[in-house]
């Protein structure tokens, strides 16, 4: 179905080629898991697939492309969508129409299919994706999730022959990106579609996926199945790092098969987990917010505490983005009170609002206006009054290595994200909001934004991360507040609230049970022998 025959490609101005030599042959109904981390290929080696790279990149391309026999040298893109789905990491920038039902009906039309064969399939994608009461939905009003679905949906419709996806669940809530896993699996073993997918988040997909490509970063890749790829990878899934400090061979590669060994562990107690915080920093009393006649959050209470890092979690949609912009002040908040400090957030300037409640956004590129990642970082140093160089430090302990003469729009969605990460953090601000810090971050960069913010918190800060990544709160945060129709239904410390959940349980949650939440907690109880 899909050749490369000695590809590489060198991007326009840079000297270092990202793809070297890189022949590959994908058959027809493979689901194929491209990971690696951030800027090491992967959205560049998939958009060879369907010609994006090099037609609308620009650049370079040595080698060929061909897809079911038909090069992309030699044809535009547009030649390939029938054959061809793509679906970026930012869903919001391919939509080309206004609501949902257009959106999905809207590449059916450019290929020109019957309305009666429209409408059935835009039933079905619906019903597919569990989007339904989505349909006359503006695309503009949804959550970063339901866009996402929304975007894999219009795709869904056209019903190509390969799929190609760049970090299709990063925005989803783990039951939502369970649905949309299982849909892409019975597009591959019922329709015979070819599925290529990037993504960071590896526990999702493995168990689905046939095939594994690691792109290292140094050009060339690493092709073979997930047991075989993994074995030597420096990044890895929880339950992967579980094995290997097991010393299970081979390595699991499903929840089921690790529980099946887990009574070989001996463990002692797991370690404690501190709950303590200090002082209020912010206080918010009776919020609300509506969107006309919806109401996104419903009289909610918080507190956030000097030193806490909280978590805010829920099912796409759920109110999670709302409450923190209506708590950062510049989002629309109908009724209650905030108040951080001796002021609410709303009553203050930007510059003034940012030293006290620093928020950054689902889509990061939003804050970014400059033409260089280095005016970029001295913008904030000067705005904040922080010394010259200090964003550019922070921004290397997330992602290092961006050349300072790139343009942020050129950089990739996690690196995007690192730079928009360390333009709000060097304000310093008292209370930091991160609406899905962790999309489009591999483990590396999860590792290293895990460290800043206990670094915040040591300073006496407190920290809000909303996210759907349940790996990434159980290792950061000490507390975790759960909503649902815009209401805060849960709110525990976070080894009650995740080890009890079927639907935000870690990894090794569902493996050990609870109070075992991550690796590292199951290395503390280890014999010192073991270790």
């Amino acid at each position: 179905m899909i050749e490369l025959d000695h590809v590489g490609f060198r991007y326009a101005g840079r000297s270092e080629p990202v793809l070297r030599d890189i022949s590959l042959s994908i058959g027809e109904g493979e689901l194929v898991l491209f990971v690696g981390q951030t800027g090491a290929g992967k959205s560049t080696l998939l958009g060879t697939i369907n010609g994006l790279v090099p037609h609308f990149t620009g650049g370079h391309l040595e080698g060929d492309v061909s897809v079911a026999g038909v090069s992309t040298r030699s044809r535009p893109p547009r030649e390939f969508a029938h054959l061809v789905g793509v679906v970026g990491q930012d869903p919001l920038a391919g939509f080309v129409t206004d609501t949902v039902e257009d959106e999905l009906a809207y590449g059916m039309e450019q290929l020109g299919l019957a309305p009666q064969v429209m409408r059935r399939r835009v039933e079905e994608t619906l019903d597919l994706l569990g989007i339904a009461e989505l349909r006359r939905r503006a695309l503009r009003t949804l959550s970063g999730g339901q866009q996402q679905r929304v975007a894999i949906g219009s795709v869904l419709t056209t019903h190509p022959k390969v799929l190609v996806l760049d970090e299709p669940t990063s925005a989803l809530d783990p039951t939502a990106a369970e649905d949309v896993l299982a849909t892409l699996a019975r597009l591959v073993q019922d329709l015979g579609t070819t599925v290529l997918m990037a993504e960071h988040r590896m526990e999702r997909v493995i168990p689905f996926a046939d095939r594994m490509i690691y792109v290292p970063g140094s050009g060339g890749v690493l092709d073979g199945t997930p047991p075989e790829v993994l074995r030597d990878m420096p990044i890895a899934p929880p339950i992967v790092q579980l094995g290997r400090l097991a010393g299970w061979d081979p390595l699991p590669m499903s929840v089921r098969d690790a529980r099946r060994r887990a009574s070989s562990l001996t463990l002692g107690s797991p370690p404690a987990r501190t709950t303590t915080a200090g002082d209020v920093l912010l206080t918010a009393s009776g919020v609300v917010v509506r969107y006309g006649p919806k109401v996104a959050v419903r009289d909610v209470d918080l507190s956030l505490h000097a030193g806490e890092v909280l978590a805010v979690m829920g099912r796409n949609g759920s109110g999670k983005s709302s409450l923190l912009w209506a708590v950062q002040g510049s989002g629309p908040r109908q009724g209650g009170t905030v108040r951080a400090g001796d002021a609410d957030p709303k009553s203050l300037s930007s510059s003034e609002g940012r030293k006290l409640v620093g928020m950054v956004p689902q889509t990061a590129s939003d804050l970014l206006y400059l033409q260089t990642v280095e005016a970029e970082c001295a913008a904030a140093d000067a705005e904040s009054g922080a010394e010259p160089g200090l964003c550019r430090g922070l921004l290397d302990r997330l992602a290092p290595g961006i050349d300072p003469a790139a343009h942020p729009r050129d950089l990739s969605e996690g690196q995007r994200l690192a730079l928009v990460l360390a333009v709000q953090l060097s304000a310093a601000p008292r209370v930091m909001l991160l609406d899905e810090p962790t999309r489009g971050l591999d483990y590396t960069a999860k590792a290293a934004l895990a460290q800043m913010i206990a670094g915040l918190t040591a300073e006496g800060r407190a920290v809000v991360v909303a996210t759907h990544d349940v790996e990434f709160v159980a290792t950061i945060a000490q507390r975790v507040v759960v909503m649902a129709e815009g209401e805060i239904v849960s709110d525990g410390p976070t080894a009650e609230v995740l080890g009890g959940s079927p639907a935000f349980a870690t990894q090794v949650a569902k493996i050990l049970g609870e109070p075992w939440l991550t690796v590292a907690d199951v290395r503390a109880a280890l014999p010192q022998e073991v270790r």
